[in-house]
């Protein structure tokens, strides 16, 4: 792309970004940060590409979940671990349920900083610059905790790298091997999904004896013993993107070095503002968060800059409206995209349009609104002859009291006990695992749909 380079954005409107305090000790960081190796390769990029193409088509499905903001100080091998397995059991009942191939994207080792919804906020009186991830200012309430400091995008650096380092450990060193599926459990999954879970575990456990027993060795193939495991943030922190952004030798395109795939959220999509300038000269995947205020003017303008070649893949639009909306908005945007003729992958995202605060004053997600917009999103998918391509949640393997309901029926009150998260609800266990059961079901009744009307 011969007329864009990688600091580009600075001449444009920048939004939702600190105003950093030391020029010199920014500029410090960004030298540093510019000699470090990237943290992902532009191979890994390209055959994410190629499976979300996939997932376009129908022949694949996206399962993108993380936390809403990582943290330095919760960081821990245990943690990436718990994560890593609930995926993998979602993918799994996925996979066994609709019978169509997983790609596994995590909101791990990036997604460091958070848009907010006012820049400052206020506490008993006092009005400081609010809270925008660990990678930018700190949590405590304090004005030195509040201030953008730019070496802890040094700190963010090397924690991506760590938990990268063990997500590839974890993908290819046998932790994922399909003869280990009974092992991705957490002892505090409700007792109710995990005998469903169990059960799916069983029968491919059966069919693996099986295949051995024929003489198709699964357990000495790849494919049975590794995973392709994807990482994603929100390019949120463009000093921290320009700085490990690097030109791929193969290709001769830029890459974005930070993660396999960027998004660029709702509040950053401006078609002339420096985020959208910054994605379309990478040639990673790029999601574009789209809520109820996206025109399809702005999305028509927006796919054309982010995807010009239109190719397959390149861009996953990740639709967040909120439960009872949806059949509001998605449709006049699939217009557009029919309009234009663009491929795109339809993502949905059904935490963002369905928080509230509750009773007990803790900001949270109901477990049946979240359900609700998943629902709504394939239905309007069938009503429009298009194809539902992903789901994309906050979550956690963590043991966490933050979105009410779900089996184990997380109350109000309960809320209290184990509410860790430093910006948004997120997602247990036990809660994620029971979506993907739902989100299954959801999928086979679309495809089998699909199917009879193709065959009639």
């Amino acid at each position: 792309m011969s007329d864009w380079s990688k600091d580009n954005w600075r001449s444009k409107p920048r939004v939702q970004m600190p105003d950093y305090t030391d020029p010199e000790a920014l500029r410090a960081v960004e030298h540093q940060l510019a000699k470090y190796p990237p943290l992902v390769f532009a191979g890994e990029a390209r055959k994410l590409k190629a499976d979300l193409a996939a997932a376009s088509r129908g022949e694949a499905f996206l399962l993108q979940g993380g936390d809403c903001a990582e943290s330095f100080e919760q960081f821990s091998a245990d943690a990436i671990r718990d994560t890593f397995k609930v995926m993998l059991q979602m993918a799994m009942v996925l996979t066994y349920g609709a019978k169509v191939p997983v790609i596994k994207v995590g909101r791990m080792a990036g997604q460091f900083a958070k848009p907010r919804s006012a820049p400052t906020e206020t506490v008993g009186g006092v009005e400081l610059p609010s809270y925008r991830g660990d990678i930018i200012n700190e949590l405590a309430f304090t004005t030195e905790a509040r201030i953008p400091d730019p070496t802890k995008m040094l700190q963010a650096y090397t924690q991506a790298a760590a938990t990268l380092n063990l997500l590839r450990a974890f993908s290819t060193g046998g932790f994922a091997d399909m003869h280990r599926v009974h092992s991705w459990t957490l002892g505090y999954t409700d007792a109710e999904e995990m005998q469903r879970y169990s059960e799916i575990a069983n029968r491919i456990q059966d069919s693996i004896d099986f295949m051995a027993a024929a003489g198709i060795d699964g357990g000495t193939t790849h494919e049975f013993s590794t995973v392709d495991f994807y990482t994603s943030h929100e390019s949120l922190l463009l000093e921290y993107e320009e700085a490990l952004t690097r030109l791929d030798s193969t290709s001769g395109k830029w890459l974005a070095g930070s993660g396999h795939m960027i998004w660029i959220g709702d509040r950053t999509r401006q078609p002339d503002g420096a985020h959208v300038e910054f994605a379309r000269g990478v040639q990673n995947p790029i999601g574009l968060k789209c809520g109820p205020t996206t025109t399809a003017d702005d999305l028509k303008v927006l796919m054309s800059k982010l995807n010009p070649e239109n190719e397959a893949g390149r861009l996953t639009l990740i639709a967040r409206f909120g439960a009872g909306s949806v059949g509001e908005h998605l449709p006049r945007l699939i217009k557009a995209v029919r309009e234009e003729g663009a491929n795109v992958v339809w993502s949905c995202d059904p935490m963002h349009g369905n928080t509230i605060k509750s009773s007990t004053g803790y900001k949270t997600r109901p477990f049946d609104s979240v359900l609700r917009e998943v629902r709504e999103f394939f239905g309007v998918h069938e009503a429009e002859g298009t194809i539902p391509g992903g789901v994309h949640f906050e979550m956690t393997g963590l043991d966490v009291t933050e979105c009410t309901g779900g089996v184990r029926a997380v109350t109000d009150e309960d809320l209290s006990h184990r509410y860790h998260t430093a910006c948004d609800p997120r997602l247990n266990a036990s809660q994620s695992l029971e979506l993907a059961f739902l989100v299954a079901e959801e999928l086979t009744r679309f495809r089998e749909t699909r199917r009879d009307r193709a065959a009639s």
